[in-house]
């Protein structure tokens, strides 16, 4: 499992791995995530695949091969120049409860939830350097 996609699922501790399919001739490996109990997964593997692309929602990561033993490799994480895509966010019931347990967990921290001018919200690292933002939507709609 690719660093990021493993501090998604075991860090963040907000989503779970459905599935990983892997294709060796076109050199990548697709990993699928979402909020789903370890008990209504179905254990068998086409059944679980068959389950997982009839489910309202999935997050594919796709795991290119070759970077990770390219030592030239640089990853751009969207939040330097050129800006493109910045973050992904997930919304959790308690910001600061989830930041204590980043904390806890020694997660790098863009943001903390007190800190800068939208407060309650927070920004962390993943291993690659990518933003991931964590909110509480009740204190989002403040903002509009």
């Amino acid at each position: 499992m690719s660093q990021s996609c493993f501090h998604h699922v075991c860090i963040l501790c907000l989503v779970r791995l459905i599935e990983k399919l892997d294709f060796p001739d076109s050199k990548f490996t697709l990993y699928f995530l979402g909020y789903h109990e370890a008990k209504d997964i179905p254990e068998d593997r086409k059944e679980r695949v068959n389950w997982m692309f009839q489910q309202p929602a999935t997050l594919e990561l796709t795991h290119n091969w070759g970077t990770e033993s390219d030592p030239e490799a640089k990853m751009h994480n969207g939040n330097e120049k050129p800006q493109g895509y910045g973050h992904i966010g997930f919304h959790v019931p308690d910001v600061d409860k989830a930041c204590a347990r980043f904390e806890e967990l020694g997660v790098e921290f863009v943001k903390k939830p007190d800190a800068g001018n939208m407060k309650g919200l927070a920004f962390i690292k993943d291993p690659d350097g990518y933003w991931i933002e964590i909110l509480n939507g009740k204190n989002s709609t403040k903002l509009v």
